[in-house]
């Protein structure tokens, strides 16, 4: 992995963070409307468990994932390709999917979403103009 491919992936690792953080406390309020207060560590247990949070599972599964090919040794180049492939489409995701929809409800409900969204997309298009993120 050259430089520049691990310069993108640290960005997209620090972008995406703060996008899945916003998703996961405007979720966690939502959830606590219905279910109570949740302390840290019923957080990330219905983070990995619970229904209500599927959705996240994909971005978090790329986080692990760049952090994966960022500690590789050596680290693998054809790896970055892939990786960016799937934060665009999470960036812009399919119409119809549990993610999409609530993705879509999160950016038109939450400011601080749409803030986020913008931050994963910037190092999208520069890393591909033609991309729309």
């Amino acid at each position: 992995m050259n430089d520049a491919d691990r310069s993108l992936l640290r960005e997209l690792r620090k972008v995406l963070l703060h996008l899945h953080k916003t998703l996961i406390d405007w979720q966690r309020a939502e959830y606590e409307m219905d279910h109570g207060p949740m302390g840290a560590t019923r957080l990330l247990q219905d983070i990995l468990d619970d229904e209500a949070f599927a959705w996240l599972r994909p971005m978090s599964g790329l986080i692990v994932s760049i952090d994966e090919a960022l500690e590789a040794k050596p680290p693998d180049s054809p790896v970055v390709a892939p990786l960016v492939g799937r934060a665009r489409e999470l960036a812009s995701p399919a119409v119809g999917t549990p993610y999409s929809t609530r993705y879509h409800a999160a950016l038109q409900e939450l400011p601080d979403a749409v803030l986020a969204h913008r931050a994963v997309s910037t190092p999208l298009r520069l890393q591909n103009p033609q991309a729309s993120a």
